[in-house]
């Protein structure tokens, strides 16, 4: 028998997996603390520095000014991906299936940091199994809907 050929290629769904929890949890960090910017030191330090001579002049203005336009920029793109989850969430619409995937990714990943996955199914009222599936479709959706699915290359496979 001949092998069909397929030109779509295979999700890693371990590395996907990884990144989009990644991303969630920046996402959720952010949207409870939000960025702190760095400030310059305004008090001197009144410590014996032992050292010799370096000859270097510090610049602790301009090194402050770059940590925060870095940080600014990391800031706009957690921002970006914080209203590209909740327009997913929004998609999902109000159908049975919608409702189970949307909770399913605001109590385990946006709402609180420490919950598990066997609180928020007891919470929901739902099967571990059934639970799992619902879980499975939700995270694909959505890290196809942020464009964050890693594909396998020739050398390496995924885990099934």
């Amino acid at each position: 028998m001949t092998k069909q050929l397929s030109f779509l290629p295979k999700i890693d769904r371990a590395a996907t997996q990884e990144k989009l929890e990644g991303v969630l949890e920046s996402v959720r960090i952010y949207r409870q603390l939000g960025m702190i910017r760095k400030e310059m030191k305004v008090l001197p330090s009144y410590e014996m520095r032992e050292h010799g001579p370096t000859y270097t002049v510090g610049k602790p203005l301009e090194d402050v000014a770059i940590a925060n336009l870095q940080q600014s920029e990391h800031e706009e793109w957690l921002e970006l991906m914080s209203f590209r989850i909740n327009q997913f969430l929004s998609r999902l619409g109000n159908s049975y299936a919608g409702k189970i995937q949307r909770d399913i990714i605001n109590k385990r990943y946006l709402d609180e940091e420490a919950v598990c996955d066997y609180m928020v199914y007891n919470e929901i009222g739902m099967a571990e199994r059934t639970y799992r599936r619902w879980k499975s479709r939700a995270f694909y959706n959505l890290a196809f809907a942020l464009r964050l699915e890693v594909y396998e290359t020739e050398g390496t496979g995924g885990n099934e």
